[in-house]
């Protein structure tokens, strides 16, 4: 009951926001003068996917970050059909992917200005730690500025 009671709290206190809209990132992303982080990924058929949700950006270290400075944005593409994603989300997903994903790379994390210019691109795990992760994307939003 303690373990559940922590789960729904943790789940009911996110500090972050995931968006399925891209339109809706960048307006956001123009409002408060934040970089937007597009993640596309295969929740419930992916292993390294799933591997940077959980190791990474699920990571109080990015959680932290991410509130702050960037405007999140998912692209997921689940393959079992009791995750099957609404008909309009399903075609904005695709509509993402053809701008910065054709190949269909999953995991594939991109972070973009907020007029959508690609800064730095993540092509499968990134193979570091949430600090490390974290620094990248700093690095990358100093050099942009």
């Amino acid at each position: 009951m303690k373990v559940l009671s922590l789960l729904i709290a943790a789940l009911l206190f996110s500090s972050v926001t995931w968006l399925g809209d891209f339109s809706e990132a960048s307006a956001e992303a123009t409002k408060q003068d934040k970089l937007i982080l597009v993640n596309f990924s295969g929740s419930d058929w992916c292993g390294p996917c799933i591997r940077l949700r959980k190791e990474i950006l699920e990571s109080a270290t990015f959680e932290g970050y991410a509130k702050d400075h960037l405007v999140l944005v998912r692209a997921d593409f689940p393959r079992q059909k009791k995750n099957q994603l609404e008909a309009a989300q399903v075609k904005r997903n695709e509509a993402l992917a053809d701008k910065y994903n054709p190949d269909g790379k999953f995991p594939f994390t991109l972070l973009l200005d907020k007029n959508g210019k690609v800064l730095k691109t993540w092509d499968g795990f990134p193979g570091e730690s949430a600090n490390q992760f974290v620094s990248e994307i700093n690095t990358s939003a100093n050099a942009s500025r």
